[in-house]
């Protein structure tokens, strides 16, 4: 067996967001693989890691921003440009591996700064429409200097190739399904009790990742609000938004949502008929999706979609968008239910047909194919072919290598 490799995983943020949980599942995958991992972010004063991991953990300071977004985030380029070095020198890192803009962005600075700093890896999960010039160049910046590029989808593997002339590695997510099962656990009922959830029979509708656009959040309430007024079987129901951290401004999106509350009629609260919780702790997902009915993500943009693979390894019925990524691993799949994410009707109808889906009672064949040990096979994989320029005849890693094409 290889020696293990001393990695570096940097994400963006402390707070429960697709991209970090990603990350932190690497992370624990790869360490179990016999590697000597870190997990890299950065957190403002106060804040830590939402949850525990098996890994190394290395913070680093972050001031609270202030401003236009743009300001934001470059005070947080600025902030992770002073903070890595000092942690990277202390780490003695063979590879690093960023999964997002902010840390691209630094790695891509303090590698223009002089020699020393190792080989760096960047995967994208998906990537945002920015008017801003400057957010479009910082986000572009930050996987175009890196040493070698992944996505999580062959979807995202072809926009990037097609639009951009890259050809990323293909390095999908995985699902844990020692945390997502359909098995009723000890603290399940609690848990639920202590959110307002207990198992009530009133159907539950949950949606996992805030109020946002690309998540077509606006269209799932409206679709929402017209089952509950023309269905009996909805006319109790509720609708959960679950989490909603972010360091990005929803603003408009959340006056949206707001708009559409008072022209719906509907009431939002924790005993209401729509009730936006915030962040939640991490044990309280799995139970809060086994209570669930349906998980509804008619997103318009995602990477992956993760949380679906996770509500269905819960034994609950998804509905997702009739279009790319969700189209790749989650075709043919019996508990899932499909929409056009952008006609509001069909969105209801989609809901409709995920909450009469049968149960699984056990995981279907999508969640046993992505695990994330074999996530984290590949990737190791792939550190050391990015590795192996730099290992042999002393020559160092290019700037731009050869690119790695999909499988």
């Amino acid at each position: 067996m290889s020696a293990g490799l001393r990695i570096a995983l940097l994400t963006h943020s402390v707070l429960p967001r697709g991209g970090v949980v990603h990350t932190l599942e690497l992370a624990e995958a790869l360490t179990a693989r016999g590697h000597a991992v870190t997990v890299i972010a950065p957190a403002e004063p106060g804040q830590r890691l939402f949850r525990e991991v098996a890994c190394r953990v290395a913070l680093v300071a972050q001031p609270r921003v202030t401003g236009p977004l743009v300001e934001q985030v470059g005070q947080r380029i600025a902030a992770l440009e002073a903070g890595l070095p000092a942690v990277l020198q202390a780490g003695r890192f063979e590879l690093l591996h960023a999964q997002d803009s902010l840390s691209g962005n630094a790695l891509a600075t303090l590698a223009q700064r002089g020699p020393g700093l190792p080989p760096w890896v960047r995967t994208v999960h998906h990537l945002d429409e920015f008017r801003e010039l400057t957010l479009a160049a910082w986000q572009e910046r930050a996987w175009r200097a890196a040493h070698a590029l992944a996505c999580v989808s062959d979807t995202w593997c072809e926009r990037m190739r097609h639009e951009h002339g890259v050809a990323p590695r293909r390095m999908f997510n995985g699902v844990n399904l020692a945390r997502f099962t359909s098995a009723p656990q000890a603290g399940d009922a609690a848990t639920l009790q202590a959110l307002g959830l207990a198992a009530d029979g009133a159907p539950l509708c949950l949606a996992v990742g805030g109020i946002e656009q690309r998540k077509n959040s606006l269209r799932l309430l409206r679709a929402f609000a017209h089952l509950r007024t023309t269905d009996a079987a909805w006319s109790g129901a509720r609708l959960v938004m679950a989490g909603g951290a972010s360091l990005l401004d929803h603003g408009p999106a959340l006056h949206a949502w707001s708009t559409a509350l008072r022209e719906l009629g509907l009431d939002e609260g924790r005993q209401a008929a729509v009730w936006r919780t915030g962040p939640l702790p991490d044990a309280a997902l799995p139970p809060l999706m086994r209570r669930a009915r349906l998980l509804a993500l008619p997103s318009l943009v995602e990477g992956f979609g993760l949380v679906a693979l996770e509500a269905l390894a819960c034994g609950t019925p998804v509905l997702v968008s009739d279009r790319p990524p969700f189209t790749e691993h989650l075709a043919g799949c019996p508990a899932v239910a499909w929409c056009d994410p952008l006609d509001e009707r069909s969105v209801a109808a989609g809901l409709r047909q995920a909450a009469l889906l049968p149960r699984p009672p056990t995981p279907p064949r999508v969640c046993l194919e992505h695990g994330w040990m074999r996530s984290a096979a590949l990737h190791e994989a792939w550190y050391r072919e990015v590795l192996r320029p730099a290992t042999t005849a002393d020559a160092p890693v290019p700037a731009h290598p050869p690119a790695l094409a999909c499988p």
